[in-house]
């Protein structure tokens, strides 16, 4: 992933739990590299991803909203990156200019040099989509000259669009494995982290061991021994190089 001298990137995440499970190992490995990664958590997935605690009775939807935001922020303490929560809502999550806006001037604030987010459809959670629309539209305003002029505009950073909970049905197909083995057991923690949804922990788990066999194949044999764990994307603008190496 191209590099900006500020060393900075950003993800947004339509529910609270989102980046950890398809994200973690890469906010927490550009963390200890160097990068300030922040996150904006769209909505706290109160109503729609939260059924664990809906079911312990007595809960409001402050109360669970409270909890996942605890969750979330432990988990970003973790993996090393800032966080803020838009606290939009969930199932639907409902998208004005005015929350457009607000995040093109998170762009323009963060200045990434790259930005992660979901896939492009989701026949399963139309939040998802949703949160990456208005991820790729925010870059667009933060990209106007005539937004806020004066102001430091974002250049070009490519946006990944990562890992769907069922892939093959919302069209999303990999083009780019990042080796998280070295920070996964931060990841892991990080995971441990989103009691509400703790029937993910093993299926995350699983897809990080699969993409990681997956790298192997892709890279050559040498460079390959120690990738055990891995992250895909999907890239959504073409790449840029002077040589195809």
């Amino acid at each position: 992933m191209p590099v900006s001298p500020a060393k900075t990137a950003l993800v947004v995440s339509a529910h609270s739990a989102d980046f950890v499970w398809r994200a973690g190992g890469a906010i927490a490995l550009h963390a200890s590299r160097g990068y300030q990664v922040h996150i904006v958590c769209l909505s706290f997935g109160e109503r729609g991803e939260s059924a664990k605690l809906w079911r312990k009775g007595n809960m409001t939807e402050a109360t669970v909203k409270a909890a996942r935001r605890e969750e979330a922020q432990a988990a970003a303490d973790i993996l090393g990156a800032s966080v803020e929560f838009f606290d939009l809502g969930d199932y639907p999550l409902q998208i004005t200019q005015e929350h457009l806006l607000r995040l093109a001037d998170v762009y323009r604030r963060v200045q990434p040099a790259f930005v992660l987010s979901h896939s492009l459809k989701d026949p399963y959670n139309y939040d998802h989509p949703r949160a990456m629309d208005l991820a790729q539209e925010a870059r667009i305003i933060a990209q106007a000259e005539g937004y806020k002029p004066g102001e430091q505009i974002v250049a070009a950073p490519p946006v990944y669009a990562f890992e769907p909970h069922q892939p093959e049905q919302c069209g999303w197909c990999p083009d780019v494995f990042l080796d998280i083995t070295e920070v996964w057991a931060k990841k892991y923690a990080a995971i441990q982290c989103m009691a509400g949804q703790e029937h993910l922990w093993e299926y995350y788990t699983r897809v990080a061991l699969q993409r990681g066999v997956q790298a192997k194949r892709n890279i050559g044999i040498t460079a390959a021994k120690h990738i055990q764990y891995a992250e895909g994307f999907q890239s959504v603008f073409p790449r840029v190089t002077e040589e195809l190496a």
